[in-house]
């Protein structure tokens, strides 16, 4: 059986869960991770040197870095249109899983670790500010997109969809109200609509809306 390593409530860790309850992966996910431990010890780091989570163990293959994982649970256990046979729209789809990690990532993350996991004597307002207001920016890119799709890789929910909804639940559950940010979080017509969609599943609300911690 297909082992994962990770806490629930890692965003990173979320994407594998959701591919795996899309996909109807069974697998055993073993606790790692802050409080947790473990991704700090000799035995986790010879799996992953960066000793981050999440990490997978398929039959003996060691994976980490969560969109690969993701993509390649997909390429093993391929079903349309989560996995898009049409190259275009996979290529569509790695596209946003791409943006997710080189983009909004690294400008929603910083903010959500200050007001999420970081006492407020240790927060640091401007970047904050600046992080939020870019993040911002970047989601109106989205917007943009789902004004022409349905999903952001076309017409159907596919792989290309998890990374960006799982950040759009902590974009829309971040407390910008704390540090008078709320007016950067406008109710953008077509995110709204593309996240109604995700709220409206199962696996979405199971897995992935499950608190910010």
């Amino acid at each position: 059986m297909l082992k994962l390593w990770g806490r629930v409530n890692s965003s990173n860790v979320k994407k594998v869960r959701w591919a795996c309850a899309e996909l109807d992966i069974p697998y055993e996910r073993i606790d790692a991770g802050l409080h947790f431990g473990v991704n700090n010890t000799d035995e986790y780091r010879a799996m992953n040197p960066m000793g981050l989570i999440p990490v997978i163990d398929d039959d003996g293959f060691v994976l980490w870095e969560s969109n690969a994982i993701v993509r390649y649970l997909c390429a093993k256990h391929p079903r349309a249109p989560f996995w898009p046979a049409d190259l275009r729209v996979r290529g569509a789809a790695d596209r946003w899983m791409d943006f997710q990690q080189g983009t909004m990532g690294p400008a929603l993350g910083p903010p959500f670790m200050q007001l999420i996991r970081s006492p407020e004597q240790e927060w640091d307002l401007d970047m904050i500010r600046r992080n939020i207001a870019r993040s911002s920016e970047i989601w109106q890119i989205v917007d943009q997109q789902l004004g022409r799709t349905k999903w952001l890789a076309g017409d159907d929910f596919t792989m290309g969809d998890v990374p960006l909804g799982i950040l759009a639940y902590t974009w829309m559950e971040l407390p910008l109200g704390k540090v008078g940010l709320e007016h950067c979080r406008p109710k953008l017509t077509n995110v709204w609509r593309w996240y109604d969609q995700l709220q409206s599943m199962k696996n979405y609300r199971d897995i992935v809306a499950i608190g910010l911690t």
